[in-house]
């Protein structure tokens, strides 16, 4: 019987870091690899969130990401049951949201702040440029190389 309520509660945090990997991925530069046992994104070398499927037993079913100076304590002042303040890295400023209590529209909105808090310069100033601008600029590089 156990083993019965485990496996549903696997499959909802599995589709839990599906949502979290389906929105990361889709910002620029970001790359996945397990840390700790959990999916976690980068943008460059720098981690912008961390999966935590029930954790060490915790029972949170959540996604921690940086928060800007003074954030996390007004989120989880606000909504103390979508979001916490995580071990290691709360005290850096880091926020837990509780996955099934955001949709993926506020879910984007909170993984795209925390990338744009982590990513490296160039690569932030990669995704202003418009896609034409972009490809310009790899072609002019390409031609300069050529010489």
């Amino acid at each position: 019987m156990k083993k019965m309520t485990a496996e549903p509660e696997l499959a909802a945090g599995e589709r839990q870091v599906e949502r979290v990997r389906r929105i990361c991925l889709a910002l620029p530069g970001t790359w996945e690899k397990l840390s700790h046992g959990e999916p976690t994104f980068f943008a460059g070398k720098k981690v912008f969130a961390m999966c935590s499927i029930n954790h060490h037993h915790d029972g949170h079913i959540a996604v921690t990401i940086p928060a800007a100076i003074g954030i996390q304590a007004m989120l989880i002042e606000t909504n103390p049951k979508k979001f916490y303040r995580p071990p290691y890295v709360g005290p850096a400023g880091w926020v837990g949201i509780e996955l099934p209590r955001v949709s993926d529209k506020e879910l984007a909105l909170h993984l795209a702040e925390a990338w744009r808090l982590i990513a490296p310069p160039k690569l932030q100033a990669e995704n202003r440029e418009s896609p034409a601008t972009r490809l310009r600029r790899r072609s002019v590089g390409k031609k300069a190389k050529q010489s």
